[in-house]
């Protein structure tokens, strides 16, 4: 068997290495005519994924790129602590970590062509279709890919996905725009590495201190309207600066002082969830990771989810005929997505709540977090492990 993998992110490489050690040969053709090794922001990445990428034996070079994040404190923007979130970690000590989205990139696609795999760049997809046994990746430089399976990793905005799911829902905004940054010289009473999580009464804060001192955090400002990029790029840095100061300063966390110690300059993110298609597959393509669902980066999910999609599509392509292979990935990942798409959107309304809706989430806050915040009640997303081994039957999930 060979595979067409379209997309070089994280569910890219990944479904490469997978499939290597499944014994079946891919190719990757990735739209950027360069590596995107610089793109993104920073990011968690969870245990769950972790222990995903170990059986691939790629988890500690992955770590070893950030730093490791193995607890996690919630608070309101009064001061009081909501609880605790502290994954179990990996029997080798590996924790969850935070670290560069562009370093996960780089790691991954460091780790796929040190094992062989295939990358090619600028090939970006225009058609799809059928040739007998064999489905063919057409691209805009005219080209073509054949292969007896495709994969599509090109995440929320597939080119894939318009012809595997052209009906799929579309990417909804989740009510919440953002931005990041890091700041020095701050002495902060915290332990590095606990994450701190602040529903505030005007904005969301997270923030983490590395060893060496510097603070990692995001924002998350609610906004009933969808701003354009061009809209939020337009407002002068300074102005931006004063204006999450203003957000911050309300709420009993360092956040103010962490937004003045850095140095004005804004990338900014819109938040978007998206359900996944009635059917991820079609014919002999399918969807894994963002181009088959998207789970705001409020689930802390978004990679772990497309690490764990690449890993149980290979399982199934190595042990079942392709005409139950697919299906059988879908029936494996669909009820976990389902539930995680869930959680992160009960995070988005907690996140963007103003006014009285704000003044509920407080009160409500502290008997929910007892209830569905506890480890025992989280182990379903953390402790989850995928037996890469095991034998994947007809009809599973």
């Amino acid at each position: 068997m060979k595979a067409v993998i379209i997309g070089g992110g994280v569910a890219g490489p990944v479904a490469a290495m997978a499939l290597q050690k499944a014994g079946i040969d891919s190719t990757l053709y990735d739209a950027h005519p360069i590596s995107a090794h610089g793109v993104g922001a920073t990011m968690g990445l969870s245990t769950n994924g972790l222990a995903a990428l170990q059986i691939l034996g790629v988890h500690r070079a992955v770590a070893d790129a950030g730093f490791p994040c193995p607890r996690g404190v919630m608070w309101l923007g009064d001061g009081r602590r909501l609880g605790e979130d502290v994954p179990t970690p990996l029997p080798d000590g590996i924790t969850a970590i935070q670290l560069l989205r562009a370093d996960l990139y780089a790691v991954l696609h460091e780790c796929a062509a040190t094992r062989g795999v295939r990358i090619e760049h600028g090939r970006r997809l225009v058609k799809v279709d059928h040739r007998g046994d064999q489905v063919v990746a057409r691209f805009a430089d005219g080209g073509e890919a054949v292969g007896d399976v495709l994969i599509g990793a090109d995440g929320m905005r597939s080119a894939t996905r318009q012809f595997v799911a052209p009906g799929a829902p579309r990417p909804r905004y989740c009510g919440i725009f953002g931005t990041s940054g890091f700041a020095h010289g701050l002495d902060l009473d915290t332990e590095p590495g606990t994450f701190h999580m602040v529903f505030g009464k005007r904005a969301f804060f997270g923030y983490v201190q590395r060893e060496d001192g510097c603070v990692w955090w995001f924002v998350n400002v609610p906004a009933t309207r969808e701003p354009a990029p061009a809209e939020l790029a337009a407002i002068p840095a300074e102005q931006w600066r004063h204006r999450l100061r203003e957000l911050l300063v309300v709420d009993a966390s360092p956040a103010a002082r962490i937004i003045q110690a850095t140095p004005p300059g804004y990338g900014w993110f819109v938040s978007h969830q998206m359900k996944a298609p009635k059917t991820w597959h079609r014919g002999r393509a399918v969807l894994i990771g963002d181009a088959a669902h998207v789970t705001s980066p409020s689930s802390g999910q978004g990679a772990a989810m497309a690490i764990e999609d690449a890993m149980e599509l290979a399982r199934c392509l190595r042990d079942l005929p392709l005409a139950q292979a697919l299906p059988a990935y879908q029936r494996l990942r669909e009820g976990r997505l389902r539930k995680v798409h869930v959680g992160a959107q009960q995070v988005n309304r907690s996140k963007s709540a103003t006014g009285v809706g704000r003044v509920l989430r407080d009160a409500m806050f502290p008997v929910l977090m007892k209830r569905f915040g506890s480890p025992q009640a989280l182990a379903w997303l953390y402790d989850h492990r995928i037996d890469f081994d095991s034998t994947v039957v007809p009809g599973t999930g």
